[in-house]
């Protein structure tokens, strides 16, 4: 398990919390999968996850291992209650470095030896992408992306007909629509710009969203000057990308990226080009970059996200829970969707569970998916998320052989047949040491294009 040296009360919280089979979540992690149980208490299986602890995401990394470890928490808390036992036998982390090699390396080792039916992943597209196409649809192991927005998963060629690649955070689709809206002066009249280029994350998330933020733009009537890839490594320069998207004089430049290559690109544009018109996006959502590039530059700044609805009671309870648990002031982008895809993971093991499962090594990947659509869609009774009693009442409603439609913390958790969520677009902005949302569009007021 990666560690977060800047919140050590996290780190034994969560040590503390999730080692529910034998000790320590090290110790847990040794045990073998098809592990015999004392009578009368329920299987528990292995909740994997991948995630980016070091690399250009690295910020991001705690946040979504503790929002998965709530989740485990409550769906065990509830379980020991309802069963008699946990169902979780433990949380599995793995390192991706932010990288695609790196990630299906970390997801065949999980695969192989914890035997997990289940990884969560997240940040990037491309991580969650590669891991897909090589280890867990071939293995028939279930995926459940929590910050995987390019809109090529949803048509992967490889998930066609296996259907194992699902995810609680809605499609770039959408973003790059609002992008657009919010450029082309729809949503802020005084907020308006006509001639746009973009410099982008070269993997399925960057190239996806730079284009469905093109395409909108263009289809409005914005010109789109230049559209710049870099590497996903982060890079030492990036004074010839940026000579390439500034050399036509944009009024603004969209960066697609994360937040180290993020640091670089905007130092170097402010100063090597004196350009300072910059908006942002989900994956540069970071207080990394304040820190880094300054207060000063980027306080008003502007960037989109795929957001949540921060009125609702499921988000407020699990606001409240997860930063006075771990300690964080405040949380990035996705940390939502996190908790929310541990969340349908542990409702449909207690569905499998519900329906007679007596024998782990028999929930399967594919077991679970048959189980996932059934607890987080209509019909059924609607119960929030975010809160442990609401949570032991969905396990007790499975028990008793009642639908439930989990709704997540994020947004509803309805998956279309894709595997797809849509989840409202929140506008945020740099506002001092500390990044505010300033506007939520509601899905249902998202355009198609």
């Amino acid at each position: 398990m990666s560690d977060h040296p800047s919140h050590p009360a996290s780190r034994r919280q969560f040590l503390t919390t999730l080692g529910v089979a034998g000790g320590s979540l090290a110790l847990s992690n040794t045990l073998p999968f098809a592990r015999a149980f004392a009578a009368g208490t329920p299987p528990a299986i292995k909740l994997g996850q991948v995630l980016p602890m070091t690399g250009s995401a690295a910020e991001f990394g705690p946040y979504y291992r503790d929002a998965v470890g709530l989740a485990v928490n409550q769906i065990n808390t509830a379980a020991k209650e309802v069963f008699g036992g946990p169902i979780i036998a433990s949380h599995v982390t793995a390192d991706s470095a932010t990288l695609p090699t790196v990630g299906v390396q970390a997801a065949r080792q999980m695969v192989d030896t914890q035997h997990t039916p289940v990884i969560i992943n997240g940040w990037s597209s491309g991580v969650t992408v590669a891991i897909a196409t090589s280890v867990t649809i071939p293995s028939g192991v279930l995926q459940i992306g929590n910050g995987t927005t390019s809109p090529l998963v949803s048509v992967l060629p490889a998930d066609a007909k296996a259907d194992l690649l699902f995810r609680t955070s809605a499609s770039d689709a959408m973003q790059g629509v609002v992008a657009a809206q919010f450029v082309n002066g729809e949503i802020d009249p005084n907020y308006k710009f006509k001639r746009v280029s973009t410099i982008y994350i070269n993997n399925p998330y960057g190239q996806g969203l730079a284009d469905a933020f093109a395409n909108a733009f263009k289809k409005r009537g914005g010109t789109v000057l230049a559209q710049v890839p870099h590497p996903e490594e982060v890079q030492p320069t990036y004074k010839s990308m940026l000579s390439q998207a500034l050399k036509d004089k944009p009024d603004l430049l969209l960066i697609v990226s994360y937040p180290a290559h993020t640091i670089a690109i905007c130092k170097e544009s402010r100063d090597t080009f004196n350009f300072t018109k910059w908006q942002f996006t989900d994956g540069n959502a970071s207080i990394d970059i304040i820190k880094e590039v300054g207060a000063k530059n980027m306080d008003g700044l502007y960037g989109t996200a795929p957001g949540e609805d921060t009125s609702t009671q499921s988000y407020k309870d699990f606001s409240k829970t997860y930063l006075s648990t771990y300690k964080y002031d405040h949380f990035p982008p996705f940390t939502t969707c996190s908790y929310d895809a541990g969340m349908v993971a542990g409702l449909a093991m207690a569905a499998a569970v519900a329906a007679g499962a007596t024998d782990a090594s028999k929930i399967t990947g594919t077991v679970l998916r048959d189980e996932l659509r059934k607890i987080a869609n209509p019909p059924g009774d609607m119960i929030d998320g975010g809160d442990q009693g609401r949570v032991t009442d969905m396990l007790k409603a499975l028990k008793a052989g009642k639908k439930i439609n989990y709704n997540g913390v994020a947004g509803p958790c309805d998956f279309d047949k894709n595997g797809d969520v849509i989840t409202p677009v929140n506008i945020w902005k740099y506002s001092g040491d500390k990044i505010e949302t300033v506007k939520m569009v509601a899905a249902k007021d998202i355009p198609a294009s």
